[in-house]
């Protein structure tokens, strides 16, 4: 029975750890995306700082609602954003898949 406390446990740490991950990554993403963006525009445009600038704004706010995403997921307490929900789903759907082949 300890056993399967222990996992649970271990289980529950790799979700969060993963989730963390994902959106870490999906961060760097934004910021990436958003500023590259603006770059480009800003060559093709000839409008050199300005869509860059914006382009790091919004990159920004983009990683901010991001990172609130992910104070919402760690808080059980609290509903989860539209990126925790989803997240959320896709672990559930993962889980039952793997109990389904566990118990084939």
């Amino acid at each position: 029975m300890a056993d399967d406390g222990a996992s649970d446990h271990q289980f529950k740490d790799a979700r969060v750890v993963g989730l963390a991950t994902g959106l870490g990554i999906s961060v760097v993403a934004s910021l990436i995306f958003f500023i590259g963006l603006g770059i480009v525009l800003d060559q093709w445009l000839d409008l050199t700082p300005i869509l860059t600038l914006i382009g790091v704004a919004l990159g920004l706010i983009a990683a901010g609602y991001q990172l609130y995403e992910l104070v919402l997921a760690s808080d059980s307490k609290r509903e989860n954003g539209p990126l925790g929900r989803t997240m959320a789903r896709r672990i559930e759907s993962r889980e039952r898949n793997r109990m389904r082949n566990g118990a084939e």
